[in-house]
């Protein structure tokens, strides 16, 4: 229960007047949502066991706010400490998180004003903490060849590097293909591509805008060509590739000026320190997340690179067939460690090729089981098997349904493994960067929008099977 020593209020409503507020509110959504999934599949779809799961659901509709004025920088303690920019501190009450709730000892700084507001209680069941102020250090700078080794490569072609300005960038273009270097399709895939990421970055409204675009498409078609010419084959894991050139920071300085931090959101952040703990002390941490954009893993990376740099980094996400095969995808797939599998989804698109990618995702689950044997293993998987699409009727985002069968066999993998492990449910909010085709289609080669956006990421308390189960009404029907 919420602390009846301050007026509760609709998180909702409260938000709702402006820009900001809305992806606070979608993300609220988006993370009930999410929590809903989980909670169905640890119950093995049985529908009775919605209202005893109070305890170990986080609830998003109220939360207590008392403001308050600090003469001096507060002491810092628990999970928040250390953290510049988010000190904590003790509600009256003097509780601290227990059960299924978190207690709200992070500062949330709304952008309705000029005062912070601290929002307090005892069992408080979510915080959503806006990034944009206090996040002068993330700034939307160009992604520069120098910054990212490609100078001491040999042996490839310079062209897109040396471009001046946007017309000798997509001439580049057009004279790889009079080359023999480039298909006719991905030059005008590329071109898409140009006009749609310039468009976006234009959104921003920054003087340097010209600049940041013809230095990221230029870097961006320069990897591109590299792999069309010398293609990369990605292992059944996959560790990023930082040297020579730095393909993480890469993928974080391209992506970078598409978020609006102003209006980006983290949720229940003191949950992500609580999981780097973990990690250091060898556990495993598997996110069960929903999955909206190709963009995903660099996106959550993006969110937390100020915060958590050491879990932006350590993470391990489940990827498909498409994300390593289709060129534009490519070189920022390599700067991700990435589990590479075949989605269920396209399994069967190419029929002679069922068996052949059968052993392949047996072979990424051996090498899954593997690492989480040796522990400080932190893996995100997208347990519906592909993308978050609006409703065809109402143009709404949903969440995709979770496949039971995936969030059962990861349970195994980590019980399995010998070492401790932790599942989380996770919440994210990025569908406005990057949507996808409206539809799901078979053929490599998605156009690909772009669009300057708020994003979300919000994470649920630690989901006990064990304790999920016990609270549904036909417990020996649940699947172990």
């Amino acid at each position: 229960m919420l602390s009846t020593a301050a007026p509760t209020f609709s998180a909702a409503s409260h938000l709702a007047n402006t820009k900001r507020g809305e992806i606070g509110s979608e993300l609220e959504g988006g993370l009930e949502a999410i929590l809903g999934l989980s909670r169905d599949i640890s119950c093995g779809w049985i529908p009775s066991c919605g209202p005893s799961m109070s305890s170990s659901v986080a609830s998003l509709t109220s939360w207590s706010p008392t403001p308050m004025t600090l003469a001096a920088p507060p002491r810092t303690s628990g999970s928040c400490a250390g953290v510049r920019g988010v000190p904590t501190i003790r509600g009256a009450s003097g509780a601290s998180s227990s059960g299924g709730g978190i207690s709200l000892n992070c500062l949330v700084r709304w952008r309705l004003g000029r005062r912070p507001r601290w929002i307090s209680g005892s069992k408080a069941r979510a915080v959503v903490e806006p990034v944009g102020r206090g996040w002068r250090s993330v700034t939307r700078r160009a992604v520069l060849a120098s910054d990212m080794g490609a100078e001491v490569e040999v042996g490839h072609s310079r062209c897109f590097l040396r471009v001046r300005n946007e017309e000798e960038l997509l001439s580049c273009i057009r004279k790889k293909v009079e080359a023999g270097k480039l298909s006719s399709d991905i030059a005008t895939r590329l071109e898409e591509v140009f006009y749609n990421f310039r468009n976006a970055v234009m959104q921003i409204g920054d003087s340097s805008a010209s600049e940041i675009i013809l230095s990221n498409m230029a870097v961006a078609f320069d990897r591109i060509l590299l792999d069309v010419e010398n293609p990369f084959n990605f292992s059944p894991y996959h560790k990023a590739v930082q040297e020579p050139f730095d393909y993480y920071m890469f993928g974080q300085n391209y992506f970078r000026p598409l978020v609006d931090f102003r209006t980006s959101y983290i949720g229940n952040l003191s949950l992500f320190f609580d999981m780097e703990k973990k990690l250091k002390q060898g556990h495993n941490i598997v996110l069960f997340s929903n999955h909206q954009t190709e963009a995903d893993p660099l996106l959550i990376a993006l969110l937390l690179e100020r915060t958590n740099p050491y879990l932006a980094e350590k993470l391990v996400f489940v990827a498909g067939d498409r994300v390593i095969t289709d060129p534009l995808s490519k070189p920022f797939s390599m700067g991700r460690n990435l589990i590479c599998v075949y989605s269920k989804k396209h399994m069967h698109d190419v029929p002679e090729l069922v068996e052949t990618k059968r052993r392949a995702n047996t072979r990424s689950l051996k090498e899954m089981a593997l690492l989480l044997r040796g522990g400080s293993q932190i893996i995100w998987i997208a347990s519906s098997g592909g993308r978050d699409r609006p409703d065809p009727l109402t143009g709404k985002w949903h969440p995709a349904s979770f496949d039971e069968s995936s969030v059962d066999n990861m349970r195994r993998l980590v019980d399995h493994s010998g070492v401790m492990g932790h599942m989380y449910p996770l919440a994210l909010l990025c569908y406005e960067v990057m949507p996808p085709p409206p539809e799901v289609e078979k053929q490599i080669g998605e156009r690909r929008k772009f669009s300057f956006h708020g994003i979300g990421l919000s994470v649920a308390p630690e989901s006990d099977f064990d304790d999920i189960a016990s609270g549904c009404e036909n417990p020996e029907e649940v699947s172990y």
